[in-house]
């Protein structure tokens, strides 16, 4: 038995309840793509995405619902966390700067210093600070709305490998702070032409026991593709494919479900939230949900009936709302598998995905509501 569950990294589907407590309210990341663009999207139609947004469309030939995130948060580790049943009470730490007490241990034990130490975009430093960091060597500390310590290097300066031995011990010292993730941000270039390369690694907290473990204490195969097992720092995991773009996932997606016989596939897109929600770009954001649209076409046969199939969302990223920052929304969840057409209404929680995993591959979770039940 295999299952596959994709998330599509943002695709949210309307304000959650509390959205407003976040300065969200009237945010929908899929409503308003649409409404912008005019964007179809056939196959999900079919599935049921448009039942899910209100829009018209045809009968569903799948599963249909969306959930409501019950976790304190909306970045992609907190929504990844519930979408596997771990639900956190409180969101991770924030900052506009790191506090001397963080970073002063961090660059004894590393043994360097840092530029920046500010929140920005991380295209729009590297330009700012890149010649600095060409002539100083010093690498570039940054950090954004969400909960994440970013560290940039130009690989010419400060190899990957050394890269990733700072952000260790970043991680390291983070802990104590509830920092989410410390992130690895190799580049490559000259002024005015630098550019980010594959070589990104996040480091996260390390999270409590998840529906991911169930699986592999079973004997079960679990597989990440894009940042999945990042999130959750290798934990829960026997396998990854690390990605740096949709077009890269899909193909690593492609590649290991023709390999897998048994277990799960979890799979993260990563594109829709850091090319263009949070650079506020509907029309790209609406491209890359049409070559996802046409891709899962032609990817569905792959998928036998007896197979289950989850997309997803893990928070939302409203191009069109003020700011860069996620979006606090409710996420689709369409499930495929022997031929259900089963109306999944509101879930209360994304840990219903865990749920229904641990339901599908017979392993014991003791948290969530199965909608395969």
């Amino acid at each position: 038995m295999r299952s596959l569950l994709i998330v599509l990294d943002s695709v949210g589907v309307g304000a959650a309840p509390d959205a407003h407590r976040y300065g969200d309210a009237g945010a929908d990341t899929l409503g308003h793509v649409i409404a912008r663009t005019g964007l179809r999207l056939p196959v999900l139609d079919a599935l049921g995405l448009t039942s899910i947004t209100g829009h018209e469309g045809p009968t569903p030939h799948a599963s249909w619902g969306r959930m409501r995130p019950r976790a304190a948060g909306k970045d992609s580790t907190t929504g990844h966390w519930e979408i596997a049943g771990i639900v956190a009470e409180r969101p991770f730490a924030v900052f506009d700067a790191f506090p001397p007490a963080l970073l002063a241990p961090i660059e004894a034990e590393a043994g360097t210093g840092f530029l920046g130490n500010i929140p920005a975009s991380g295209t729009e430093i590297i330009e700012r600070l890149g010649p600095e960091h060409l002539r100083t060597g010093l690498p570039i500390l940054y950090t954004s709305a969400d909960s994440v310590l970013q560290i940039a290097a130009h690989e010419a300066v400060i190899p990957p490998s050394r890269l990733y031995a700072i952000c260790e011990i970043a991680r390291r010292h983070a802990d104590a702070w509830a920092v989410g993730r410390v992130i690895a941000r190799p580049f490559e270039g000259s002024p005015g032409a630098f550019c980010r390369t594959p070589r990104r690694h996040d480091f996260a907290l390390r999270p409590p026991r998840s529906v991911l473990d169930a699986l592999v204490e079973a004997g079960l195969p679990v597989q990440g593709i894009g940042k999945t097992a990042d999130l959750f720092a290798g934990r829960g995991f026997t396998g990854s494919t690390p990605t740096i773009s949709n077009t890269a996932g899909l193909r690593a997606i492609a590649e290991t479900w023709a390999a897998t016989r048994e277990g799960l596939v979890f799979a993260n897109l990563v594109d829709f939230d850091t090319e263009f929600g949070h650079r506020r770009d509907p029309a790209g954001y609406a491209r890359a949900l049409a070559e996802f649209d046409a891709w899962l076409g032609g990817f569905l046969p792959a998928c036998a009936p007896g197979d289950l199939l989850i997309v997803t969302a893990d928070h939302g990223n409203d191009p069109t709302h003020s700011g860069t920052d996620h979006t606090r929304e409710e996420v689709p969840l369409l499930l495929r598998h022997a031929g259900r057409r089963d109306p999944l209404g509101t879930r209360d929680g994304f840990g219903d995905v865990a749920a229904t995993l641990a339901d599908f591959h017979r392993v014991a979770w003791p948290d969530g509501r199965s909608c395969l039940a």
